[in-house]
């Protein structure tokens, strides 16, 4: 029996955005891999948590983000483990609670460069294959020993970034083009990165 191919695209995705969901889309559509699951981490261990949405909003969010696409997921496995969490712990426990399932971890260029940091990096480009996209003007070299389990994904590059859409949400931009509408919605509605509602404009 055939396991079943599916990407772990892992982040703070605080919030998620448009860039995410066309890189996903086209990873879904363009390469081998069936689905792609949205791994909502709680930290970072190479990034200050200190201006992270609490866990659950940013799940929600996600949730929000992919519910008109079958074959995204969204999943909270690094909720349920020690903290902070690695890559390499996420995709061990995923692989054994999902025996069924082949997983290849999704990375950005800039994360490909500092490969060398993480934790049980050998291990992990051993035993899982990894799929690269490119960011803007930053070239992806990848080694001839590890061609056959490192590729380099083709998708559009879209440069947006979360921090951007927060600091320009807290400045009292309208961001509603560069998130998916419900997420929009919900993060207006419910106050978050620093929205204040619009004054109602005063009637005589």
């Amino acid at each position: 029996m055939l396991q079943q191919s599916i990407g772990i695209f892992s982040g703070s995705f605080n919030p998620i955005h448009i860039g995410h969901l066309i890189l996903a889309n086209y990873i879904c559509e363009f390469t081998d891999l069936e689905e792609v699951w949205f791994v909502v981490s709680p930290h970072n261990p190479l990034k200050d948590p200190g201006d992270l949405l609490d866990d659950d909003l940013r799940l929600e969010i996600v949730r929000l983000a992919l519910e008109e696409f079958d074959r995204m997921k969204v999943s909270d496995v690094e909720f349920h483990m020690p903290r902070p969490s690695y890559t390499i712990d996420t995709l061990t426990k995923l692989a054994n609670e999902h025996p069924d399932k082949g997983f290849t971890l999704i990375i950005g260029g800039d994360n490909w460069r500092q490969i060398h940091r993480w934790k049980e990096c050998e291990k992990l480009v051993n035993n899982y294959p990894l799929l690269v996209y490119p960011r803007l003007g930053d070239a992806v070299v990848i080694p001839d020993q590890l061609s056959t389990s490192v590729r380099v994904v083709d998708a559009p590059i879209v440069e947006v970034s979360s921090t951007f859409i927060r600091e320009s949400i807290r400045n009292g931009k309208n961001m509603r083009g560069f998130l998916p509408p419900k997420v929009y919605d919900f993060i207006v509605q419910n106050g978050l990165y620093g929205h204040v509602p619009a004054t109602p404009p005063y009637r005589t």
